[in-house]
């Protein structure tokens, strides 16, 4: 099972388990990926928009194919807007950031409750070996409440263009 599949499956399971009554389904027909149903469950809250997309709150995670580690968090509220999006151990085994008790406290983490990130990936037309990494800004994720923020770390410590291949 890949990584992606993993991360998703673990969510949806938390939620089920978490959430008495069953979320309706939803199509929404995307530019990147035709008309999707999506189960309730699986819908993504952001607490706070991404930075240039007020419209945007609602995501949904979709594996790029099924060997893939890269996923793509698609919006719900604007089918023109997906990023692409990792897992951070996948490229940086020690990226491991501390979140402060306002962001808890936004995604309604409890004490033994599981943060998820995401990294977004930029990834230049026809020079995909010249993809980076925003490690300074990840997705934060409250599996078992489905509640995201992207978050902006210190920039003395987290790069947002860090180079995901080695060697460019």
């Amino acid at each position: 099972m890949t990584t992606g599949k993993r991360v998703e499956k673990a969510m949806v399971r938390t939620t089920q388990e978490n959430s008495p009554q069953k979320l309706p389904k939803e199509s929404v027909m995307t530019s990147r990926f035709g008309e999707i149903e999506v189960d309730g469950e699986r819908t993504i809250t952001m607490t706070s928009p991404f930075l240039g997309f007020p419209e945007s709150n609602r995501f949904v995670l979709l594996p790029h194919s099924p060997s893939s580690p890269f996923m793509w968090l698609q919006s719900l509220d604007n089918p023109k807007l997906a990023f692409v999006v990792i897992q951070p151990g996948i490229i940086n085994p020690e990226y491991n950031p501390a979140m402060n008790s306002q962001v808890r406290e936004e995604l309604m983490i409890s004490g033994d409750d599981k943060l998820e990130f995401l990294i977004i990936l930029t990834i230049p037309k026809d020079q995909p070996k010249d993809m980076t990494a925003n490690l300074l800004g990840p997705v934060v994720i409250n599996a078992k409440k489905r509640l995201a923020k992207q978050v902006l770390l210190d920039p003395a410590k987290y790069d947002p263009c860090w180079p995901v291949i080695s060697g460019n």
